[in-house]
């Protein structure tokens, strides 16, 4: 699908066609980093763009933050906004030919963006990225969309690509998701 490539998302960005972007960290995954104590654990944030989530932690002092981005463009314009963070952290790369581990799999918008056909390729690679104990948490959608990108889906099908990977699931309904999103987002955690 012409969506997966690299040019297809380095035009959107080109474009401004980000409407995913809600401007700034999501309500859901603020309050879950803010009870976060380890400001060492390793994070990984797949398909980042404009990095929103990277920069709340880098900003709350958490040291081994990733982000991964297949368009070399957000990753140049967060690197740019955050020129104090190591040139390490930013990965210009695919997903799923990463071969680091990490504690924390952060889902935000990503999940939604790849062909729906790998979603259980996503769970058995966060799952291999994962050191023993760690997770993916996150938000998704919890509705449909016509065409796509985004992808939408519902709780029940989500668990079917990660149960097998996961020894135990949390998937619910988010109380506290920005007003355009309310009632149409799920959190999750999903620890190895």
């Amino acid at each position: 699908m012409s969506h997966l490539t690299e040019e297809y998302w380095s035009n959107r960005y080109l474009n401004d066609q980000t409407g995913w972007d809600v401007g700034g960290v999501s309500t859901p995954l603020k309050e879950y980093f803010d009870q976060l104590t380890d400001k060492n654990v390793r994070i990984l944030i797949p398909g980042c763009g404009n990095g929103h989530e990277a920069e709340y932690l880098w900003s709350k002092g958490f040291t081994n933050v990733f982000v991964v981005d297949i368009s070399k463009i957000p990753l140049k314009q967060l690197a740019a906004r955050n020129s104090g963070v190591d040139t390490q952290y930013f990965l210009h790369a695919d997903f799923f030919d990463l071969s680091m581990t990490f504690d924390l799999i952060v889902e935000q918008t990503f999940f939604c963006a790849i062909n729906p056909d790998l979603r259980s390729s996503y769970a058995k690679k966060a799952s291999s990225l994962l050191r023993a104990g760690g997770k993916v948490i996150g938000v998704l959608f919890n509705r449909e969309f016509e065409g796509g990108p985004p992808f939408g889906g519902n709780r029940d099908e989500y668990i079917t690509y990660f149960k097998g990977q996961f020894s135990s699931i949390y998937m619910g309904d988010c109380i506290n998701s920005i007003k355009p999103r309310q009632e149409a987002e799920l959190f999750m955690i999903c620890k190895k």
